[in-house]
């Protein structure tokens, strides 16, 4: 009879703790206006388990005042405006060596430089494994862009999506094998009730009527945001409707297009209806003073502006583009028009504020349906998940 003798252990001995596995966070800037993609990254570095991952930033473009500046973390620049030139060649050993001194095991990237330049120096010239995370429809490509995607489609361990939407973009256009792409919908937190006073104070900063019917829309100013859309909607709005007011909350990163939108809203008449309220920390408090929220969006992966105002529990209208259905079932919790038309937006919107009753159940069942699938607690689930078997596909190679 074969005997296998146990290790005998004395009860001052404890097992040393594995070291917490190192993830880098590669993305192209990190500016002083938070998109979604950076709003998210930062939840992802504030959610990881301290116990099981330390990590870095890496970036080629810190703006001053950038809400990475704080981080408990390192934030590291790589001063690189080309992917293409002999400082870039300089920069890729260098962020090779970083990679390689920290013991970094993951190598996280986000956005097209850090994609296609910085997954290239960590697949070639490391060990780490690679994960790619995609938030768009490629909309903003160029063409050197979409090529570099389809002939480096072979690096990534794995890619992580917003939507299913952009799943099938990546698989479909980039040629990404199905198997490697899987979904991450965003998860955002659920804000306190409304306070009255609160909302009424709002109102009062903006010059906003106590009894005015507010739409409110939260987006950076630019184009791909579809807020010209708006200003159409809100116009044909105003003819019967002389309560309504609309608010803009966002950066200007597209200051042509800002001074468009300003000409437009004068040609429409209707300036004294329209309030742009900049950039803000939280859009919360402009959401919880609201009747409507709108998004006109020409293309989105999978907004979070809009997860935010389903979870103030707000009804909602957003165009049919990326991940919008996936979150909005048209009629139950919100409303989904085609992209591009005022006409169906403004009926839609029209709609919610002249059936308050109606529009409160929508606005209760968005928020049912954020407590459901898209809390930030659901999302470090999925990705922990991802992180834990591209770690398990790393030591099946060593």
């Amino acid at each position: 009879m074969n005997v296998e003798l146990l290790p005998v252990t004395h009860p001052d001995e404890t097992p040393t703790p594995a070291a917490p596995r190192h993830v880098l966070y590669v993305m192209d800037r990190l500016p002083r206006t938070l998109g979604g993609g950076e709003s998210v990254l930062l939840k992802m570095i504030g959610s990881l388990p301290k116990d099981r991952f330390r990590c870095s930033v890496l970036t080629f473009d810190l703006e001053p005042d950038s809400a990475f500046s704080d981080l408990d973390c390192p934030v590291h620049l790589l001063p690189m405006k080309k992917t293409y030139d002999w400082n870039a060649v300089k920069m890729a050993w260098r962020l090779a060596k970083l990679i390689r001194s920290e013991s970094v095991d993951i190598v996280h990237t986000f956005f097209e430089s850090s994609d296609i330049w910085g997954g290239s120096v960590a697949k070639l010239l490391t060990s780490a494994r690679l994960i790619s995370s995609r938030r768009d429809m490629g909309i903003l490509r160029s063409t050197k862009h979409r090529l570099a995607y389809r002939l480096l489609s072979w690096m990534p361990d794995k890619v992580l999506t917003v939507s299913g939407q952009v799943r099938h973009f990546c698989i479909a256009t980039d040629h990404i094998k199905p198997a490697k792409v899987m979904t991450i919908y965003n998860g955002v937190e659920l804000p306190p009730r409304p306070d009255t006073w609160q909302n009424a104070e709002t109102r009062r900063l903006l010059n906003i009527p106590e009894d005015a019917q507010v739409v409110v829309t939260v987006a950076n100013i630019r184009r791909v945001k579809g807020i010209d859309v708006l200003l159409r909607a809100a116009e044909r709005i105003s003819r019967t409707n002389k309560k309504a007011v609309f608010v803009i909350v966002g950066g200007i990163l597209e200051q042509d297009y800002f001074a468009e939108l300003q000409g437009l809203a004068e040609t429409l008449n209707i300036s004294t209806n329209i309030r742009f309220a900049g950039r803000h920390q939280s859009a919360t408090p402009f959401l919880q003073m609201s009747n409507v929220f709108a998004l006109p969006s020409r293309s989105e992966g999978f907004s979070n502006a809009l997860l935010e105002a389903m979870a103030a529990e707000l009804p909602c209208v957003a165009t049919d583009v990326g991940g919008n259905s996936e979150a909005i079932q048209n009629g139950l919790n919100g409303l989904i028009v085609e992209p591009e038309d005022e006409a169906p937006l403004a009926d839609a919107i029209s709609f919610l504020l002249s059936d308050p009753i109606r529009a409160k159940e929508m606005g209760q069942a968005a928020r049912r349906t954020v407590e459901l699938r898209f809390t930030p607690e659901r999302m470090m689930e999925d990705l922990l998940e991802v992180y834990k078997d591209c770690l398990r596909g790393k030591k099946d190679q060593q």
